[in-house]
């Protein structure tokens, strides 16, 4: 079994307890709250500079402890303060050290300090529940891991985000996957660099695919931006965005690394 099977299987355990049948006005009327508000593609289509999704991440499989203690207010505060575009909250805990009440907390510092910066609940989503978690905790946006789902689950997901308005980020390794991606209509790409059944990263990854992403829908890079010269690199390859975790996290000045990766360093 690979890393992502192992993953999955764990997930689909962990949710089990939870599930029940979620409505779709339940979702829709959760999703009037996030009326007004930047959405989430909003954010990252921006044509006149690369948008970074900040990552708050503890831990991962592949790259073990970044920063087990982190405070998930703590480090939304550096990431509003250093001009991240959106962020993306973790809240798988056995995995990567995530929580729920993260991605609550996140959005409610975020809305008391007036702030219009879109959260994404980086999650193995499965079953509708997830989706009105998200929801109801405030994020403007899912992820769906497209290798992970079937093409019923995919779309299951996509008609509960649609019900709240939020969007999907559809996240994909392969060309058999971005085929597979293409036929739900995704307004947002995301091509992780990193090999989820064996964890190894080479944004070469982006570069032989983004060029087969049809245009108008927005192109994020993930995984592997570890200095911003990675994200020159996958913005020449047609990135609009990149989604960074593990360097922000370690990142001794968060405001510079984010202004090199935008090119707005003096």
């Amino acid at each position: 079994m690979d890393k992502l099977d192992e993953i999955m299987e764990w997930k689909r355990k962990e949710i089990a307890p939870k599930i029940r049948p979620v409505s779709e006005r339940e979702l829709t009327q959760l999703g009037e709250r996030l009326q007004g508000k930047t959405t989430f593609f909003d954010a990252l289509a921006k044509p006149d500079e690369l948008s970074i999704i900040a990552e708050i991440k503890r831990k991962s499989p592949s790259a073990g402890t970044i920063s087990e203690n982190a405070s998930s207010v703590d480090q939304a505060r550096i990431y509003q303060n250093a001009g991240a575009d959106a962020m993306s909250v973790l809240t798988d805990d056995k995995f990567f050290g995530g929580q729920m009440e993260d991605l609550w907390e996140v959005n409610q510092f975020l809305s008391e300090h007036q702030r219009d910066t879109p959260t994404i609940r980086k999650d193995f989503m499965i079953e509708p529940i997830q989706v009105l978690e998200a929801v109801e905790a405030g994020s403007q946006a899912i992820l769906l891991i497209v290798r992970a789902l079937t093409d019923e689950e995919l779309a299951r997901l996509r008609d509960c985000a649609d019900a709240a308005n939020i969007d999907c980020l559809y996240e994909i390794h392969t060309e058999a996957e971005l085929e597979k991606a293409i036929s739900h209509n995704p307004k947002i790409l995301g091509v992780n660099n990193r090999d989820l059944a064996r964890f190894v990263t080479d944004l070469s990854v982006t570069e032989e695919l983004f060029p087969l992403i049809p245009e108008g829908i927005i192109k994020v890079s993930e995984s592997g931006i570890l200095c911003p010269e990675d994200a020159w690199r996958v913005e020449d390859a047609g990135a609009d965005a990149v989604l960074c975790g593990e360097a922000l996290m370690r990142a001794d000045d968060t405001e510079s690394f984010i202004a090199e990766m935008k090119g707005l360093a003096e």
